[in-house]
């Protein structure tokens, strides 16, 4: 499939030489571009050959000049180059196939692309990569990698999976882990097939493969109420989420002192499911499976408390009464925090709203999957005050709608409140209580 540009950068290095909308990005250096990958890959040097097709059907060189590493400033048609790589997987877990009907098409799409999880960060299970894919991913030395493991047992991984390359996936695991490819793993753990025993194995299996394995985090599987036809699953109750959280716990302490790192993380929604205290700040080290839902809240809290014990700087918030939504696993915690603020500065006034997921169903409790139709039946005719602050994680990526298509400004209408979207940031969140501007 041919590179085609779409448009270039003002200002960047390609924006001075001929290359112009429509020409097709062949070679770099002598080197093939396949897709996104081998473009970063062969554009990394300070100085370049570029060989294109020109919309006119000629050949075009360009050499140019660039910082070692600097982006040369081509968009093209589409962001892998290439098209995107779809599961082929039937996990028995796949929030996915627990969808409602009628969404818009795009949510029902599965990728299990690598190159995804290296540039965006997106879990892939290793089951559709091919030899040369593996090979170039080593040579190439592509990492971190965020890989869905969820167990190294052959079959178990297969039936959780609904695949046979389940089992080739784990070895392609480890070949990733002696080839020096880091990797941040995530277990979907499902009480009563890969919990306990087979939870225990897991974790000793990841944790043998080495320092490649730069963390690993367990997040309970998450079931809604649209699951006719599916694999039964049962949800984790307060006494298995801290049983595992200590299961989970006692094996990363281990880890700690043997290799100086935990490596090991329980999801939030475990501790709270299990009406367990938050780790420490310092306990989550790096931060490294945040967008996994480990740590997210302990975070928020950490900047929350350091903005709220930065001097006044003049500031007396006056700035009118004002609501928050969140999910109903986060609600207790944003109360806590508005009340500080209250506390400190005594003018504000404020209240929050977990909202129930009747959408997807009561036992889906976190903010990410909060749709504007469930805000606005729950908060419809209430005194909002002047003002909705909404999670931007509620959020389609780069959208203002929520997943059942409401969009913000449908929001604020129904509603009859302007609503701001704040970033998952305490900082921030402080400043749009007090109502300053970010």
């Amino acid at each position: 499939m041919d590179a085609v540009i779409k448009s270039i950068i003002p200002g960047s290095p390609a924006s001075r030489t001929i290359i112009a909308p429509g020409d097709a990005l062949h070679k770099v250096n002598g080197g093939d571009v396949g897709d996104v990958l081998d473009y970063k890959y062969l554009t990394y040097d300070s100085e370049l050959l570029l060989e294109l097709g020109g919309a006119d059907g000629r050949m075009k060189l360009v050499r140019l000049r660039k910082p070692e590493t600097a982006d040369i400033g081509l968009v093209f048609e589409t962001f892998l180059m290439d098209k995107q790589r779809s599961c082929a997987n039937r996990c028995i877990f796949c929030f996915i196939d627990q969808l409602p009907e009628g969404m818009r098409g795009t949510l029902y799409y599965k990728d299990d692309d690598v190159r995804l999880s290296f540039l965006q960060g997106n879990y892939v299970t290793l089951t559709n990569l091919s030899a040369h894919d593996i090979a170039r991913i080593i040579r190439l030395r592509i990492s971190p990698i965020n890989v869905s493991v969820h167990s190294l047992d052959p079959q178990l991984r297969s039936f959780m999976l609904g695949s046979k390359r389940g089992a080739a996936g784990i070895n392609t695991l480890k070949l990733f882990a002696l080839s020096g490819i880091v990797m941040n793993c995530q277990i979907v753990c499902c009480p009563g097939v890969n919990d306990g025993g087979e939870l225990d194995s897991a974790m000793r299996g990841l944790y043998a493969l080495g320092p490649c394995i730069n963390s690993v985090s367990v997040v309970p599987v998450g079931l809604t109420k649209h699951r006719g036809g599916l694999t039964p699953l049962r949800p984790f109750d307060s006494e298995l989420a801290c049983k595992t959280v200590r299961q989970v716990e006692g094996f990363a302490s281990a880890c700690l002192k043997r290799g100086g790192k935990r490596v090991f993380f329980c999801a939030d929604e475990l501790y709270i499911k299990a009406g367990l205290k938050l780790p420490s700040h310092r306990e989550y080290e790096d931060y490294p499976q945040l967008e996994n839902g480990v740590g997210m809240m302990r975070l928020l809290i950490a900047e929350f408390m350091g903005e709220l014990s930065r001097p006044d700087a003049g500031i007396r918030a006056s700035c009118g009464p004002f609501s928050i939504v969140t999910g109903m696993v986060a609600g207790k915690y944003l109360t806590n925090l508005l009340k500080l603020a209250v506390d400190k500065y005594g003018t504000i006034k404020g209240n929050v709203y977990p909202i129930r997921n009747e959408f997807f169903g009561e036992s889906v409790t976190v903010s990410g999957l909060v749709t504007g139709g469930d805000i606005i039946t729950q908060l419809k005719g209430r005194d909002l005050g002047t003002r909705l602050l909404v999670p931007r994680n509620m959020l389609r990526n780069g959208e203002d709608a929520f997943l059942d298509d409401v969009t913000v400004t449908g929001l604020s209408s129904a509603l009859g409140v302007p609503v701001k979207v704040v970033k998952p940031d305490g900082a921030v969140l402080l400043r749009a209580m007090l109502g300053v501007k970010s």
